[in-house]
């Protein structure tokens, strides 16, 4: 760790999601705040990988496994670990660029942001996979990784943690923004105009991706549903969006957080369930994912960030990113949902920030903070009692 004054550095992002498709590697120039503001952050290039199939099998039964072995999660650790070595590897050599650190979010297998009983004690815990020495040995720069616990011991959830990169480098003097991430789980990030870090508000609103992709699996073999183009072509069951939105996760006041734990297989096959007693094709089931997931965003709209945004100023924009800004179908949802409410919707490509490296970037500054002991949560979105250093550090 850096205990001297914060200098520029460049370094590699490294993001798995809950998607569990594959990794985004993005290597920033992070560089000290200017007086009276916040660091900044220039993505100077990035990459995609996708997990080969027996990979994804691998992780996808790891995450809220019923039934697995320490030897299976030991290995998958070590293996990801190599992964994300690799990835990082080959990222650097592609844009010749040397990072000098190298902040790696790991692959969440479980995460239980509320307390439940555990050997008499209520636990709430999360656990991200992917070994850290090995990337370290292999690439010869300090890691950051293990970046949630913390936030969580602190009291917090554990997530979102991608605000601190929203108020960085999209605060704006006179316009509300939100910040809308469509990986496996949707979560949103409300700065009001002129915000200071301490009002911004996050929560994950739901499944994004999740729910739709899992469906495509069940229902045609297939990974995801590309351009959105199945759904596009099938009926909404209204009355099965309606019953699901019922949830009490939807009410629950934030800082909130889900995962697979909510959204995963077993929520999959209730859905279905409920669409084929409605006597639904395959398509039409691929559409009701696709309005559930959009109405869970509009909703936590009308429910959070209209009155956290109060009057502040005339103009709202939401700037959307991850895999689900490619389902031209949610896109389209998501532009006449939001038009309606008088909020302009675009994608962070518009503010010069490719869709798929914002994450992988937000854990470039996580890792440049921590490496100069600096705290990288925003309580107000992840509800911790106090701002904290994030992460652990495995030396080269």
């Amino acid at each position: 760790m850096n205990t001297g004054k914060p200098k520029p550095m460049l370094v590699a992002g490294v993001m798995s999601g809950t998607s569990a498709d594959g990794v985004d590697v993005a290597i920033c120039r992070v560089s000290p705040a200017l007086p009276k503001g916040a660091p900044r952050v220039k993505v100077l290039g990035y990459r995609s990988f996708a997990y080969d199939s027996k990979l994804r099998a691998a992780v996808l039964a790891s995450m809220d496994a019923k039934q697995t072995s320490t030897a299976e999660l030991a290995r998958l650790s070590w293996r990801l670990g190599a992964v994300y070595a690799e990835c990082v590897e080959i990222t650097a050599h592609e844009l010749k660029l040397k990072p000098q650190l190298v902040a790696c979010h790991g692959q969440t297998i479980y995460h239980q942001a509320t307390a439940l009983p555990y050997l008499g004690q209520p636990v709430r815990c999360t656990w991200q996979i992917g070994e850290a020495a090995l990337i370290a040995e292999r690439l010869r720069v300090p890691v950051i990784s293990d970046l949630r616990p913390a936030d969580m011991a602190a009291g917090g959830q554990a997530a979102p943690l991608v605000p601190m990169l929203d108020f960085c480098l999209f605060r704006h003097a006179t316009k509300n923004r939100l910040l809308l991430n469509l990986g496996g789980i949707a979560n949103v990030a409300v700065l009001p105009a002129g915000c200071s870090v301490d009002e911004v508000l996050a929560f994950d609103t739901g499944p994004a991706n999740m729910i739709a992709d899992v469906c495509m699996k069940r229902l045609y073999g297939r990974r995801f549903d590309q351009d959105g183009a199945i759904a596009a072509r099938g009926k909404v069951l209204d009355g099965v969006v309606a019953k699901l939105m019922q949830s009490s996760y939807f009410s629950a006041l934030p800082p909130k957080s889900c995962g697979r734990e909510e959204f995963g297989e077993a929520f999959v096959t209730r859905f279905i369930a409920l669409c084929e007693g409605e006597g639904a094709r395959k398509q039409d089931i691929l559409a009701t994912a696709i309005a559930f997931t959009t109405e869970t965003i509009l909703d936590a709209y009308r429910r959070f960030c209209l009155p956290h945004l109060g009057q502040r100023a005339r103009t709202t924009e939401l700037f959307a990113a991850g895999g689900g800004t490619r389902n031209a179908t949610l896109m389209q949802r998501l532009h006449e949902g939001f038009s309606t409410l008088g909020v302009r919707v675009t994608t962070t490509e518009e503010a010069g920030v490719a869709t798929e490296a914002k994450e992988a970037a937000a854990f470039a500054l996580m890792g440049w903070l921590t490496w100069h002991g600096l705290p990288g949560n925003v309580p107000s979105a992840t509800g911790a009692t106090r701002p904290v250093v994030l992460g652990k550090i495995s030396l080269a």
